[in-house]
C-alpha cells in the first residue's frame, strides 16, 4: 500500500444469482474485477443446485441421480470460484433447485420457485441491511432465459431492494443479441453444428436495451477459472468447451448489464458509475 486511498473503498456490490455457478458465468469478470479495485463484493446464491449433473453426467430423474451428494459437491465447487474471484463474503439460503422449466422437480412443495416471495424477500433485505450495498445485480423479469429460480430470483431480490431502498442501482445481467451471433459464428467456423448445442435459435435481448458494458478483460483469467471450478457441471459449458482458447477468452471480456429505470441513452463502462 502507498496510503492512497482505495477507488473501492466505502462501496459495496452485491450480486443475488440462483445456483452454484451462475456467479461465474455471468459476473464473473466483474466479481473479480471490483474485488481487484477494493469494493466489497457479497455473493448470494439461492439454491443449493441439487438439479445439476450427478457423476458421469446423470441428470436429474435418471437412474442413479442423488440430489443431495450433487449439492454438496457443487457448494463445494462454488466456495472454490468465490476463492478465484476474490469475493468477499458468500451467503447461502439453501432453498432447493426447482430445475428448468418443466420438470418435475417444479412440483416439489420445497423448491425455491414455490417458497412465498415474502419468506424469500425478507431474508434477502436482511443481508441487504446488513451488507448495505450501493450496488445489486440480478436477473432481469424473464430470470434470462426462463428458469423458474432466476424469475423467483429476480422477484426476491426487486422486493427486497424496493422494501429496503438500500440499493441505489439495480441492474440485470444481460447478453446482446449481437454477442450470441457472434460466438455462433465463430463455432462455426470451427465446425461445431450450433444446432446440436442448442445455439441455433434467437437468444439475448436487443443491445439498444444494454446501458452497460464492463471491460473485465483484465480477469478473464479468473473468471475462466472459476467457470471451470465447476467442473461437475462442464458438460453444460458447451460454447466454452468447443471454441479456442483466444476466442473463449474474448468473448469473455466484457459483461452486459440493464440498469433498471435507466433513462434512454444511457450508456455506462462502470456499474458504479454516478457513485465515484
Amino acid at each position: 500500500m502507498n496510503g492512497a486511498t482505495p477507488a473501492g473503498q466505502g462501496l459495496t456490490l452485491m450480486a443475488v444469482h440462483a445456483h452454484p455457478d451462475d456467479e461465474a458465468i455471468g459476473t464473473g469478470g466483474v466479481l473479480a474485477r471490483y474485488s481487484a479495485e477494493g469494493v466489497r463484493t457479497v455473493l448470494v446464491t439461492c439454491t443449493n443446485g441439487e438439479q445439476g449433473d450427478d457423476d458421469g453426467g446423470v441428470k436429474p430423474g435418471g437412474d442413479g441421480h442423488r440430489p443431495a451428494e450433487v449439492a454438496a459437491r457443487r457448494l463445494a465447487e462454488l466456495r472454490r470460484s468465490v476463492e478465484v474471484l476474490g469475493v468477499s463474503a458468500l451467503e447461502l439460503l439453501g432453498y432447493r433447485d426447482s430445475g428448468m422449466d418443466g420438470w418435475a422437480a417444479n412440483n416439489d412443495p420445497e423448491a425455491f420457485c414455490n417458497v412465498a416471495i415474502e419468506v424469500a424477500s425478507e431474508r434477502l433485505a436482511a443481508l441487504m441491511r446488513r451488507y448495505r450495498p450501493q450496488v445489486v445485480v440480478t436477473y432481469d423479469e424473464n430470470g434470462g432465459y426462463g428458469h423458474p429460480d432466476h424469475i423467483q430470483t429476480h422477484r426476491a431480490t426487486l422486493a427486497a431492494a424496493e422494501a429496503t431502498g438500500i440499493p441505489e442501482k439495480v441492474y440485470y445481467s444481460a447478453f446482446p443479441k449481437s454477442a450470441f451471433a457472434d460466438i455462433r459464428r465463430r463455432l462455426e467456423e470451427v465446425g461445431v453444428n450450433v444446432e446440436e448445442l442448442g445455439l441455433s435459435g434467437d437468444f439475448g435481448i436487443a443491445d439498444e436495451l444494454i446501458t452497460t458494458t464492463v471491460d473485465v478483460s483484465l480477469y478473464v483469467g479468473r473468471k475462466r477459472e472459476a467457470l471451470f471450478a465447476h467442473e461437475s457441471q462442464s458438460d453444460n459449458f458447451g460454447p466454452f468447451t468447443k471454441l479456442p482458447e483466444e476466442v473463449v477468452m474474448e468473448g469473455i471480456s466484457r459483461e452486459w448489464f440493464t440498469l433498471r429505470g435507466a433513462p434512454a441513452g444511457t450508456a455506462e463502462d462502470d456499474l458504479f458509475a454516478g457513485l465515484r
